[in-house]
């Protein structure tokens, strides 16, 4: 994409969207030779740096952006730094590493971002630039973003957890034909019975393969929680404990775990223990898993693997969970201006489509996310508009930054629960998840409640 970015012309905003539908598969007339971009250069900055993580494919989607982006560039050269994955770019940061002037960022590491003074909110630099926040981008990823009434960072990526499954396996035909509860052929959404039947179809001991795997993480379970009417914290904004104990949580706890506790269809602790249920998915013995779009590239270089998509599963409404990310910019950006100017480019419809394309990213531009280039017909899954679809349902984590110590502290419970033997204690379990909760979420009550005056 060729234009001004901090004051877009017509010109430039023709050649951008004639640009935009040649990416996308259509034509358009993107020839004319004035509509080349000049980035705001500063004194200060010779170089930018834009931070990245994901897999090698993934970054150098990125790299050639960023490549695009030097080759008609007159100010400070953009060059990328990439990390596995978003654990090891925040360890990185905490031993002490430069944090980039732009950078991609989880919504989970934003309390952390905000709390060390990393960042420095975009709305203002990105609307003096022309960026669409009212039909481009869903209300429900700008508000991920959103603190104290400023946008921190803009979305980029909104990854819904979806559910995985082999068409060999769960086909659909073969059980309408056999009267089996199945959704309609044009569904867009199916119940927990469904669900439960198509995992009692792809359960076949005698080829052994199982019907369903759902982690037993806060993630995992919180789509069927929330679905069934229940509730995962006390307070969206500032929990002090989960709320897994709650009459609405534990019935929805009870009509999902009669599901995942049947060792007849799902995977136990034992084949766990022999292979991860995603290799167990790729070696056709398991007919369903819960993913995000991430998963897409991997699974399509399985040889013979027939897979496609359907939304979670509905108790009572329909609810999943999300992997968010946004493109931030750095409080101590070598050059703010210049640094903008970049951010805005990388959120145009021309460089998010190039990074689409890779199969990894599902887009928060809606413009993006709505053509080829992320619904890729003719190759897998058929559905990938249920990643657009089931946006709408998310429900965001509170913006803690102790959610990783929070899953680590319930671990042990939340297996109990999806893995136990013999008969459970649902009361008894759920107001354990709970009380270990309240350990991370507001350890001072924890620490008053146990000492002698308190008694």
């Amino acid at each position: 994409m060729r234009g001004n970015w901090r004051r877009r012309t017509p010109a430039a905003l023709g050649a951008l969207l004639a640009l935009a539908l040649v990416v996308a598969g259509c034509t358009g007339d993107s020839s004319e030779p004035n509509d080349k971009p000049t980035r705001t250069s500063s004194p200060q900055a010779s170089t930018l740096t834009f931070g990245v993580f994901g897999p090698p494919q993934l970054v150098d989607s990125y790299r050639t952006t960023v490549s695009d982006w030097n080759a008609a560039s007159d100010g400070p050269e953009v060059k990328v730094r990439a990390w596995r994955d978003r654990e090891e770019m925040r360890a990185a940061i905490e031993s002490g590493a430069p944090v980039p002037d732009v950078f991609l960022a989880p919504r989970a590491d934003l309390r952390w971002l905000l709390d060390e003074g990393y960042t420095q909110p975009v709305d203002e630099l990105l609307d003096e630039r022309g960026v669409d926040f009212g039909d481009g981008y869903s209300r429900d990823a700008l508000q991920a973003f959103s603190v104290d009434d400023r946008l921190q960072c803009m979305p980029y990526a909104v990854s819904p957890m979806v559910i995985y499954y082999n068409k060999k396996l769960v086909d659909f035909e073969r059980m309408r034909s056999r009267d089996l509860d199945v959704p309609d052929v044009d569904a867009t959404s199916w119940s927990l019975e469904q669900f439960a039947a198509a995992a009692e179809f792809a359960s076949r001991p005698r080829r052994g393969s199982k019907g369903v795997h759902i982690a037993a993480t806060v993630p995992g379970l919180t789509p069927f929680v929330e679905s069934g009417g229940g509730s995962v914290f006390n307070d969206v904004v500032e929990p002090t404990t989960m709320t897994f104990s709650t009459d609405d949580s534990r019935s929805a706890l009870e009509r999902t775990l009669e599901l995942l506790r049947n060792p007849q269809v799902t995977l136990d602790e034992d084949q766990l223990a022999e292979a991860s249920p995603v290799e167990w998915f790729e070696d056709g013995k398991l007919g369903m898993i819960a993913g995000y779009r991430p998963l897409v590239p991997s699974l399509r270089l399985i040889p013979g693997l027939e897979f496609d998509v359907m939304p979670m599963p509905v108790l009572d409404s329909a609810a999943t969970v999300g992997e968010v990310t946004g493109l931030c910019l750095s409080s101590k950006a070598a050059s703010t201006p210049a640094a903008a100017d970049f951010m805005v480019y990388e959120l145009s419809t021309e460089a998010v489509t190039r990074v689409t394309r890779s199969g990894y990213l599902a887009p928060a531009n809606l413009e993006v996310a709505l053509t080829d280039a992320f619904l890729q017909p003719g190759r897998q899954p058929d559905h990938a508009m249920f990643f657009n679809t089931s946006v709408r349902s998310l429900r965001l984590a509170p913006m803690i930054d102790t959610l990783d110590q929070l899953e680590a502290a319930v671990q042990p419970n939340l297996e109990q629960l999806v893995y136990g033997v013999g008969v459970l204690d649902l009361d008894a379990v759920t107001d354990e998840i709970d009380a270990t909760s309240r350990t991370v979420l507001d350890p001072e009550s924890v620490t008053e409640s146990a000492s002698p005056s308190a008694e």
